[in-house]
């Protein structure tokens, strides 16, 4: 965590002790400074600015935070694809240099390939990894399964809806059997109900496969229902100026997270965090 950011204590409105926590680093952040070169007469800008974060072995952890405060940023950072202009990023206790085969990604879009079956598309990970074709199948069809997807492994893409295209960009993702999941606001998309059912099947797999995840959002309450801590981040340049370690059970069960009368502390402290608890103040 940064030097500024804040563990919300034992106080009236927000009562949120801090378990105790001994995990394995999967993924961190050192002092991670990232500009981005300015276009024209532009001057550079900086997307975010001294993040440090540790996230273990098996934990879940959410980061919330304005529009353009480098939230995606972070991401790409953790997989590979950019570098910081200051600090460093490892994953496993190793420097993060480019794509590390530890890590994947899913996006808000599935990216499916839609001349490829579903099976196939789950595949297409482990077939650039070299993988034969026998452990190709056998690794496809355990997360079809698990995705609830095994009836629709020889369809195509266009053939299924918006959820179950992201169910299959799920099992493609697990299926690389990483060490950290990158997830990009991977419901943004979806209409609220299919949206809750799938947070409840990932909910339920990080638990049981004991993933590691870096998960970014807008929606507070899916923050709140399927995290372990949730770092909150300012405006540009982007920096984590509070953590909320989630105090509650079962964290593959979200629907139950959500109805516990602890769940509205978070979420109220996380609005007055991004000012959101002011908008009705606002003139229209």
């Amino acid at each position: 965590m940064n030097g500024n950011a804040q563990v919300i204590g034992e106080t009236p409105a927000t009562a949120c002790p801090q378990p105790e926590r001994r995990r394995e680093t999967r993924l961190e952040f050192r002092g991670v400074v990232k500009r981005f070169a300015g276009t024209g007469r532009q001057e550079p800008v900086t997307a975010v600015t001294n993040v440090s974060l540790k996230v273990g072995e098996g934990e879940v952890v959410s980061i919330i935070g304005p529009s353009g405060c480098g939230k995606s940023t972070l991401l790409n950072l953790s997989s590979g694809l950019d570098k910081p202009n200051e600090g460093e990023v490892l994953v496993d206790g190793s420097l993060v240099s480019g794509p590390n085969e530890h890590v994947a990604f899913m996006l808000q879009k599935d990216l499916l390939l839609p001349w490829r079956t579903i099976q196939q598309n789950v595949e297409f990970g482990l077939e650039i990894r070299g993988l034969s074709a026998k452990e190709r199948r056998e690794r496809s069809t355990d997360w079809l399964g698990r995705c609830h997807l095994t009836n629709f492994a020889h369809a195509y893409p266009r053939q299924l809806s918006g959820g179950m295209r992201q169910r299959a960009a799920l099992a493609r993702t697990l299926a690389m059997d990483p060490d950290v999941i990158l997830l990009d606001e991977p419901f943004s998309a979806l209409d609220a109900q299919t949206k809750m059912i799938l947070q409840r099947d990932l909910a339920m797999t990080l638990v049981e496969t004991k993933r590691t995840a870096l998960f970014i959002t807008h929606d507070l309450n899916e923050a709140v229902s399927m995290s372990d801590r949730v770092l909150v981040m300012s405006a540009r340049p982007g920096t984590i100026i509070e953590e909320i370690v989630i105090d509650l059970p079962d964290r593959d069960k979200p629907f139950a997270r959500r109805a516990d009368p602890k769940a509205n502390r978070y979420v109220a402290r996380m609005m007055e965090l991004l000012g959101l608890d002011r908008l009705d103040l606002l003139p229209v």
